[in-house]
């Protein structure tokens, strides 16, 4: 698990560690002057004319360390001062006149130069407001250079919170930040503006996070969360999952949901679905179990049955709407008291009746992507992308749901904690898709996952399915099915703890 801070947090921190565990600060500054000289010297840069330019605040200080350390070691370099000289922090102040005590004074005709290498490090993560006048014009000068641009905590113009873009950003092909990414290295746009993010650590420590971390992620060793696999099991040890999906039809959706949940690792898929779908469930998912309606009168005591049979369920891939489907939806949240994935048309059914949510007893999990979040909450698709945590967290917390908003950084809230996943590529953008999620984490809830965890692990796992997908067949070319096909092989570093290979 990976923290990810916002600014003000980051700020807390760097207080911590100068106050309580005393390190000066620019110990810290000089630190992360190195750890940038190091990630450039690392990537093998044509360092043969450097350019650092710098701002008032301590992101300035940063910078004219880097300039000093630059030319310790022959290399060639220009500093630039932007910034006013009233706004000078002390540090900043200090790191600028060792510079000068050094030769290295600032340069105000850099401009009719060539470099090589260009260290942004004019703003930083403490930016409030956006970029405007001679600002918002050197940054376009710097994105129009033909060399190498490197940010120094986070491309300037990029907010740390929201990775929204402040009026104008440099577009860095090298970003090096401290101690924790930020937000707004994660989120579009500003993960487009950040090139290859190398994270150092220079001595910061997690102890001057005085709340929780603003949200986190998961990478590879967080697989050890999944379920344990025994060699002495069986079929019910691995939970039932049901599956309400599939209108005349509209059988691939239920089979691609099936097929996910079965290479979750579950025990047993049941696949309640439409009469017309029951050829198509057996011949695809021959595993599965098949229930299936025909008219409303039947559909109570059906539903009821297979409710009762289940571990966790799933109800909305390709359901369909009309009275049978509003009929469905209702009766599943007012007799339901397990965790319950929502999707697809579940949530557009939904969208008449949200007060259901606040009645219900099961442990419920909304799974919608933009265009559904759209219809749900009121709020337009430019409000929601330009915030896709905010949406998530507020909706979870209105209703006391775990919201997972589906775009290309996920982000799961249950209202309090957030996740944001980075696992995943464009070829997903594909129909079914969304179906293939919503087996998966019903699959890994059935094996006793809370729901929180197994949604943000699902929506991870799901992503790296994607990923081994995109490899074989391309970006352009995998089909949804083909990301359900990748799941098992993406869990596969976790069966590395069953007991018998840990013998």
């Amino acid at each position: 698990m990976e923290f990810l801070v916002t600014a003000a947090q980051m700020k807390q921190c760097d207080e911590y560690t100068i106050h309580s565990t005393g390190i000066p600060s620019m110990v810290l500054m000089e630190r992360a002057a190195l750890a940038v000289v190091d990630e450039m010297e690392r990537e093998k840069l044509d360092m043969s004319s450097v350019l650092v330019i710098c701002g008032s605040g301590n992101n300035g200080g940063d910078g004219f360390a880097i300039a000093r350390l630059l030319d310790e070691r022959g290399i060639r370099v220009t500093a630039a001062f932007e910034g006013k000289e009233s706004s000078l922090t002390e540090e900043t102040f200090k790191q600028k006149n060792i510079c000068a005590r050094c030769g290295i004074n600032p340069c105000s005709n850099y401009r009719n130069r060539e470099y090589t290498v260009i260290v942004d490090a004019l703003f930083g993560v403490g930016l409030s407001r956006p970029v405007e006048g001679k600002y918002a014009e050197l940054i376009e000068w710097m994105n129009r250079q033909h060399a190498v641009r490197v940010s120094v905590d986070i491309p300037s113009g990029i907010s740390a919170d929201t990775g929204r873009i402040m009026g104008t950003a440099l577009r860095a092909d090298l970003t090096v930040t401290f101690a924790y990414r930020k937000l707004g290295h994660i989120l579009y746009p500003g993960t487009e503006y950040c090139g290859k993010v190398s994270r150092r650590d220079i001595g910061i420590t997690a102890d001057g996070l005085r709340s929780a971390a603003a949200a986190f992620t998961y990478g590879e060793d967080d697989l050890s969360r999944a379920a344990q696999r025994h060699p002495r099991s069986h079929k019910g040890t691995y939970g039932k999952v049901l599956l309400i999906a599939g209108s005349r039809g509209m059988g691939g959706a239920a089979v691609l949901a099936g097929r996910a949940a079965y290479r979750s690792g579950c025990g047993l898929v049941r696949i309640f679905t439409h009469e017309s779908n029951r050829l198509i469930v057996q011949s695809c998912i021959p595993e599965a179990i098949v229930s299936v309606w025909e008219n409303e009168e039947e559909l109570e005591t059906k539903l009821k049955e297979a409710l009762a049979w289940s571990d966790t369920a799933g109800i909305g891939p390709g359901l369909g709407r009309g009275r049978a489907q509003r009929k469905m939806i209702r009766f599943v949240l007012e007799h339901y008291e397990k965790p319950l994935v929502v999707d697809a048309d579940g949530l557009n059914e939904l969208c008449s009746c949200p007060e259901l949510l606040l009645r219900t007893r099961a442990k419920v999990i909304l799974t919608p992507h933009i265009g559904e979040m759209e219809r749900f909450s009121g709020r337009t698709k430019a409000e929601i992308s330009e915030d896709v945590c905010g949406c998530a967290k507020e909706t979870a917390g209105r209703y006391h749901v775990i919201c997972v908003l589906k775009d290309a950084r996920t982000a799961v809230s249950d209202g309090t904690k957030l996740y944001v996943n980075t696992s995943g590529n464009s070829g997903m953008a594909t129909g079914g898709s969304g179906d293939v999620l919503t087996g998966l984490i019903c699959g890994l809830l059935a094996q006793k996952m809370l729901p929180f965890e197994g949604a943000a692990l699902g929506v991870y796992v799901h992503g790296l399915a994607g990923d081994l997908a995109a490899g074989e067949k391309g970006e352009y070319g995998m089909l949804a099915g083909d990301i359900a096909d990748k799941i098992g092989e993406a869990m596969k570093p976790a069966e590395d703890r069953t007991p018998e290979k840990q013998a």
